[in-house]
């Protein structure tokens, strides 16, 4: 691990550093420096000391810095001096640049600032172009401005050549001060700077930039930073909306300001090309009634204080999305943040001391918890405690001054003495709020003489003028060194301070009057300077601007309390040249998790002042025992995936993309996926909210592993997000991942309940939804496209289910499969780990295309107009047998390309189906009109997974069906019946909750094969078979499962239908042209019904459940042609006295092949109806309760 410094300033303005390598706090070498404010970046720290220069401290390393000067020599050839530097008017200067626009003599060279010196005198290069030159190092051209070479020639009117000098910085390893721009302006006095930009995007050269914010709340730029040039040139202004009081600039393209009123600026636009820029954007406090107090950023992470002291993370925020989407409150109260490498974060606590975020993460960027800093100082081996022991507190002044967001002299203050005292109190000099804590008689120690600075000698006291920023700054000027020696607390026996600690009195300002503070060391007139300073002070400090810290003078100028041997006070933290991250902070001994864990700092200085010794060291060992306190966090996961773009020209795009997560302190989470993409050399983002997804779709796309993501708007608009990852594992990461945070938004534990709805997509997912009593409302009901479907494992064909639990499926290849996942229970954790190998087998289709001609009969050669002679089965795509592929990477081939005779319509024994031209009807026989002709050609792959899905052999299926039935029904077997791949009729014996794969099957006789059948309550039967004619069964029964014999019903007039569904009271059936049609007239005595009536068209599967609701697969969305066919829709206004519904509510869609919705039996609470007054309205006799159909209907 590299060693790298953390930095820190104390009260007094005095600069500390310490090493991740030592062990002890080390101070600046130069005494007399003051600073307010630092900030560090990679081998470099900056500050602003109290005579408002900014400094540079560059870190030492073993290679020099070095600048070369360069300048070049100009002359022209003259027939009487030869070359000289006499010039035309019209040359350049004798003396220039390269470009020869500006004159650069040798002597107008100077040494930009003390920190550097010259390694040498001038001297000429004799190198052109990187090679040695015979010549002087002259090069000759014809003439200004031309190509110079080094070869003179006849016609070489005009020669140069290049002088160097180098120069090097030998200020490395202390604090240099920069200089004031000459002769251009300099900017006024700063309050506040900020370095970063180091690792901005596509940057090579590694240099920071540094941002700074004076008193007038202006922004200015430090321009030319360079590796050679670490002070830079010069400072450029950057406009500003409104007045600013502090910024942070991150190690990226990241730049947060903070305002006076408290909201926050973000520069947005950084970049390479534009270091400064190109607009603002106003992001509001975290706070409604609360402003802002300071604001830290990193490489993706913003952190701000509030004046109540509360921590806040800005959530979402990244280089496309720099303002980022919310707060984020976060445990502890301190008065500055940092946040410094690796986006690890350093705080200022409300007690002065230091503080680490703990488990700062890529995965987890708010962290976990505060620890404290606790490294050694002085020359004892002492560790500087926490701040909320004893150690000499500041007052509540001092809280909200010495943080203050503009740090200026100004001496103009709030007018408002309640405002002011309420945010920043100002306590009296003569007055002291804190005392020592033994008492006012209790002795205090001085400071040691091996722990004291050198400094000189005092002179005269001077005036006060409180021109510095600190007020401090001039006490410490004024006050006497000179103290008489006194046992130091290290020194006293152990027993002594145990038992002075007890005695801890705070007394009033009245009873300190009367006290002679032994801590006080300041002269009368530094004193009563301070008082006047004080007095004006709070009659002038403006609303949370006041510029003067004020400090309780019994407090600050003791030589114990903030001395050498307790430790400093801080004020100010910077981290950013500290390289430090969650793995490696357990390596550094002063940050040491099992010290006192601080998640949450309550305690006032003045309060921690009073906590005693001895109840520290009572409590201590508990405190370090307790967890850390999981207040509020986020959680991220970063990755890169590539993205199909929504508009045209549409075509994959990489980009990346961030699932964050955060949880409040009431376990509550939300999440949302950012998607962040570069259109035109502009970063822009994509962000989904996880509580507004309401699917996750493995989709089928040209060897891709891709997925949809789709919410309630992009169902509307039919257009999901699609993302494809790089391998089966990435995607299958993903998709896990965003699932369960979509699962745990909503609440959604362990497996499906026993009124999910089933639905199948044409690539085999099985999709899941849990239904809530509004879905099946009569009033209010849920949106269709706001449903949430979740994946269960497995692939299948279709899926069916009963309200008890029970859920078969049948595969591509027919085979049937047994859900085992324990429906509507929660299973134990050996039977949740239980899954079984599922395979299944599909086959893939191209078409092969002729057209007819009479020379040649049969060809492949088409009118210009046709569709490929290698086709899909529409004819709009071009499909070879070389350039199709499995639907998907998790597919694999079994089979060779082979021609298919089994298709609609028949083929000739070839294979060929005949029409007069495309697209029209093809059958399987040639005539005179049959222009064209195609066959299909099939090949099979084959899937290999492990799911909760148990096969049921050995039979393979076609359809299936089981009985629905309301949730408190019991059975004891439940009637399964199903269709094998030649259309024979079974009957499933023995399945129930406990066996759900059942016993055995039963075949029951039908005269043809069938191709669809149904059972709904009361077991009523329906088939349909492969011709179209439609039969009832009768006389089925739990007795007589088989029943007895086949009843025809007619088919709708001139129609053919191919499936059906049957719910409690009503049937409904599809056609061959995609209509839906109802059978009206069931009553429980004539259960065949009487004549159909068409109720809607564009219907591919219908699925009618206990509560006769009406739930479809349609072909196509209204205004949507190009979407692929299969949507979700369900059938709204479904009651008894309307059991064809009203309209359709059009869901989720694009490649959805089957639905059920046969096991959900929720009903919404009916409120009790009132007592009917009067004869009733209906002519009708009420039914009596003993009525079979009562029996038959609420099976």
């Amino acid at each position: 691990m590299p060693i790298t410094l953390i930095w820190a300033v104390d009260v007094y303005g005095r600069v500390y550093s310490l090493s991740t390598a030592g062990q002890r706090w080390e101070r600046a070498d130069d005494m007399l420096l003051e600073l307010k404010r630092v900030t560090a970046g990679k081998g470099r720290c900056w500050g602003i000391g109290c005579d408002h220069h900014v400094y540079l401290n560059m870190m030492p390393s073993e290679t020099p810095i070095r600048y070369r000067e360069e300048t070049y020599e100009n002359q022209r050839w003259n027939p009487v001096d030869s070359f000289t530097d006499t010039l035309l008017p019209t040359d350049r200067w004798p003396w220039s640049d390269v470009t020869g626009m500006n004159p650069q003599p040798l002597h107008s060279f100077k040494l930009p600032s003390r920190s550097w010196e010259w390694e040498g005198d001038w001297y000429v290069d004799q190198t052109c172009g990187g090679e040695p030159s015979q010549t002087g190092g002259w090069e000759y051209a014809v003439d200004f401005p031309a190509n110079f070479s080094p070869d003179k020639k006849w016609n070489s009117c005009v020669r140069r050549r290049r002088w160097i000098r180098y120069r090097r910085y030998i200020a490395q390893g202390t604090w240099a001060k920069i200089p004031l721009d000459n002769p251009r302006k300099p900017p006024l006095p700063l309050c506040d700077i900020s370095c970063g930009g180091w690792e901005m995007s596509d940057q090579s050269g590694k240099y920071p930039y540094l941002w700074g914010v004076s008193q007038q709340g202006q922004v200015w730029f430090r321009e030319g930073i360079h590796p050679r040039v670490p002070e830079g040139s010069g400072w450029e202004e950057v406009e500003v909306p409104k007045e600013v009081a502090q910024l942070s600039a991150g190690p990226g393209d990241l730049l947060w300001a903070l305002l006076w009123d408290g909201n926050l600026l973000v520069r947005t636009g950084l970049s390479l090309d534009s270091p400064t820029g190109t607009s603002w954007a106003e992001v509001e406090s975290p706070g409604k009634e609360i402003e802002a107090l300071h604001v830290a950023v990193g490489v993706s992470v913003v952190w701000v204080i509030t004046k109540d002291y509360k921590v806040w993370f800005r959530r979402g925020v990244n280089s496309h999305n720099p303002c980022g989407s919310g707060w984020i409150s976060i445990g502890g109260e301190m008065m500055m943040v940092d946040v410094g490498l690796n986006d690890q974060v350093w705080a200022v606590g409300e007690d002065r001391g230091l503080y680490f975020r703990m488990g700062v993460t890529p995965s987890e960027p708010s962290g976990n918890g505060w620890i404290p800093v606790s490294a050694q100082w002085g020359n004892n081996k002492e560790v500087v405690p926490p701040r909320n022991e004893f150690s000499g507190q500041l007052t509540e002044a001092s809280q909200g001054s010495v943080l203050s967001c503009t740090d200026s002299d100004s001496e103009i203050g709030p007018s408002d003495p309640e405002k002011s005292s309420n945010e920043t109190p100002v306590v009296e000099a003569a007055a002291s709020s804190v005392v020592p804590l033994g008492g006012a008689d209790t002795p205090s120690p001085p400071l040691k003489t091996e722990d004291t600075p050198s400094a000189p000698q005092q002179d005269a006291p001077k005036p006060f003028i409180p021109a510095s920023d600190s007020f401090i700054n001039s006490l410490v000027s004024d006050r006497d060194k000179t103290t008489t020696p006194q046992p130091s607390i290290a020194e006293l026996p152990q027993e002594e301070v145990e038992e002075s600690a007890p005695a801890q009195i705070l007394p009033t300002p009245s009873e300190a009057v009367g006290h002679d503070v032994p801590w006080m060391n300041v002269d009368l007139e530094g004193a009563e300077a301070a008082r006047s300073a004080q007095a004006g002070a709070r009659l002038s400090l403006s609303d949370g601007s006041a510029a003067a810290a004020t400090y309780a003078l019994g407090t600050l100028e003791t030589s114990q309390g903030v001395g050498e041997e307790d430790g400093p006070v801080w004020t100010w933290i910077s981290g950013g040249g500290c390289d430090v991250d969650a793995e490696r902070s357990s390596q550094i001994s002063w940050l040491s998790p099992t010290g006192p864990l601080t998640s949450s700092l309550s305690l006032t200085p003045v309060q921690s002042a009073a906590w005693s010794e001895q109840q520290q060291q009572e409590h201590r060992e508990e405190i370090s025992k307790k967890p850390l306190e999981r207040s509020n966090s986020v959680w991220m996961r970063k990755g890169a995936l590539r993205w199909w773009r929504d508009w045209k020209p549409q075509r994959w795009v990489d980009v990346s993309v961030a699932l964050e997560q955060s949880t409040r302190s009431d376990g509550r989470k939300d999440s949302i996926f950012f998607v962040y993409y570069t259109q035109y050399d502009e970063k822009k983002y994509l962000h989904v909210f996880i509580n507004e997804v309401t699917a996750l779709v493995p989709v089928l796309w040209d060897c891709h592993y891709a997925f949809a993501v789709y919410t309630a708007q992009r169902t509307k608009q039919r257009w999901p997000l699609v993302l494809a990852a790089q391998t089966e594992k990435d995607m299958n990461d993903w998709l896990s991942l965003l699932c369960d945070c979509c699962c745990e938004c909503r609440g959604i534990t362990g497996p499906p309940s026993r009124q999910a709805l089933w639905s199948t997509t044409s690539k085999g997912d099985v999709m899941v939804h849990e239904p809530s009593f509004s879905l099946e409302a009569t009033a209010n009901t849920l949106a269709c496209d706001l449903m949430f479907w979740r994946q269960v494992p497995g692939h299948l064909r279709c899926v069916e289910s009963n309200s008890l639990g029970v859920v078969w499926g049948i595969g591509w290849d027919g085979t049937a499969w047994v859900y085992s996942g324990h429906c509507g229970q929660q299973p134990n954790p050996g039977d949740a780990a239980q899954t079984h190998q599922q395979t299944d087998v599909r086959s893939v289709h191209v078409y092969e295309n002729q057209r007819w001609n009479p020379m040649t009969g049969y060809t492949d050669k088409g009118l210009p107009t046709d569709r490929p002679m290698w086709s899909d089965e529409s004819g709009l795509k071009e499909c070879t047998k070389g350039n199709t592929h499995p639907p998907s990477p998790q597919w694999s081939w079994v089979s060779e390309w082979a021609v298919d005779y089994n298709v609609s319509g028949g083929a000739d024994k070839e294979g060929w189906q005949y029409a007069a031209d495309f697209p029209v009807t093809f059958h399987g026989h040639k005539t005179m009109k049959d222009f064209v002709r195609r066959r299909r050609w099939t090949r099979k792959c084959k899937i290999t997974l492990r799911s909760p899905w148990q096969q049921v052999p050995p039979i393979t299926l076609s359809d299936i069906s089981l009985m629905p039935c309301l949730a408190q029904s019991r059975m004891e077997q439940i009637p399964v019946w199903a269709l094998s791949d030649k259309g024979d009729v079974l009957c499933r014996l023995g399945v129930s909750p406990q066996n759900p794969a059942g016993s055995s099957w039963l075949h029951v006789g039908t005269d043809q094969p069938f191709k669809s059948i149904s059972i709904g309550g009361a077991n009523q039967v329906w088939a349909i078979a492969k011709d179209g004619a439609v039969f009832y069964r009768g006389s089925v029964s739990p007795q007589n499962p088989a029943g007895e014999c086949w009843y025809h019903i007619p088919s709708p007039p001139r129609q053919t239908l191919r499936q059906l569904s049957v719910g409690r009271t009503s049937v409904f059936a599809v056609d061959e042209n995609s209509n839906l049609w109802y059978r009206q007239g069931l009553t429980p005595s004539y259960p065949q019904g009487s004549a159909w009536e068409l109720n809607s068209n564009n219907v591919t599967k219908v699925s009618v459940g206990p509560l006769d609701q009406v739930w479809i697969i349609a072909d196509g969305v209204p205004g949507f042609p190009a979407e692929a066919p299969g949507a979700v829709c369900h059938r709204v206004g479904v009651g008894p006295m309307q059991p064809k519904g009203q309209s359709w509510d059009y869901g989720i869609g694009g490649g959805w092949e089957h639905i059920s919705v046969r096991g959900n039996s929720a009903e919404a609470p009916r409120p009790p109806h009132p007592p009917t007054v009067g004869s009733p309205r209906s002519p009708l006799p009420q039914r009596p309760a003993t009525q079979e159909n009562g029996n038959v209907v609420g099976v």
